[in-house]
């Protein structure tokens, strides 16, 4: 497993690669690697001869109240996590390799309509940030695929949307979420997680399936199903519910009867820490 902290000298490798014939893979990380994160890497393993994954905490997605500064940094573990995977290359630049101008420099907006609501409701100004640095990650790689978990999925959509409408040269992969076996989606949020919250926690997955059933049994009424999950959360023991809501799964939109791809998103939160999940509906 190579490891590289400049890009001149990834990109020459890539260059490599591609000269070979092999597809080249990215899993784009912040590090503190978990099953979740390694299910992208043995996805993209799968479907490529070469694979990058790249480690780089993104100072520009966080806001002023945020956890940059204690945001876990753990790379001989993660390090000895992928060559344990007989990943090929790890990419690891420094802030100033990624942002040499700094902060203010030229970013990339995906429009309001698509990160204005939901989590960016929540966080201003995040999704500028996702886009900008996967966008120059994109650039410095130069992969033939990138792969990403449905776990966050508004920054899946808003990726998407972002390598469509700039007419970007690679291939977006979908990978379903990794859950633990009580069903908790796998996240590095989860080790902030007392006892009892952990114990509480798979109550979310729990509770979006049963809006699924509904829904599939034919109750078509979104906005009763969501609140009385609301409530369901708070009794089972959340200490808050950002939001439970049946969106259109392109468009984000709250869903109506005429949505044919539908998605299922839900945030909650124990103490500090905010757990996301969804499920795909006519996927």
């Amino acid at each position: 497993m190579q490891i590289f902290e400049e890009v001149s000298a990834l990109r020459s490798q890539v260059s490599d690669w591609k000269k070979s014939g092999h597809k080249v893979g990215f899993v784009p990380t912040m590090g503190n690697l978990h099953d979740g994160h390694l299910s992208l890497v043995k996805k993209a393993q799968q479907t490529c001869d070469k694979v990058v994954v790249s480690i780089f905490v993104n100072p520009m997605q966080f806001g002023p109240n945020e956890d940059f500064d204690s945001y876990p940094r753990t790379f001989d573990e993660d390090q000895a996590k992928l060559a344990q995977l007989q990943t090929d290359a790890v990419f690891y630049p420094s802030v100033e390799a990624v942002y040499p101008n700094g902060l203010a420099q030229t970013q990339v907006s995906v429009p309001e309509a698509l990160t204005s609501l939901l989590e960016g409701a929540k966080r201003p100004g995040h999704f500028d940030g996702v886009t900008t640095v996967v966008a120059k990650l994109f650039n410095m790689v130069q992969a033939d695929k990138a792969f990403f978990g449905q776990k966050d999925f508004q920054q899946l959509a808003v990726i998407k949307a972002m390598v469509f409408e700039l007419a970007m040269p690679i291939e977006i992969i979908s990978v379903p979420i990794a859950r633990d076996k009580d069903g908790l989606a796998l996240s590095s949020r989860n080790q902030y997680l007392t006892t009892e919250q952990r114990n509480v926690a798979p109550k979310l997955f729990t509770t979006i399936q049963n809006i699924r059933v509904a829904i599939d049994s034919g109750n078509l009424n979104f906005n009763a199903l969501c609140e009385s999950a609301k409530q369901s959360l708070l009794t089972e023991g959340f200490d808050q519910v950002d939001y439970v809501q049946v969106c259109d799964a392109i468009t984000l939109l709250p869903a109506d009867k005429l949505t044919n791809k539908k998605v299922i998103l839900a945030v909650a939160r124990l103490g500090k820490t905010r757990l996301l999940d969804n499920i795909l509906l006519n996927a």
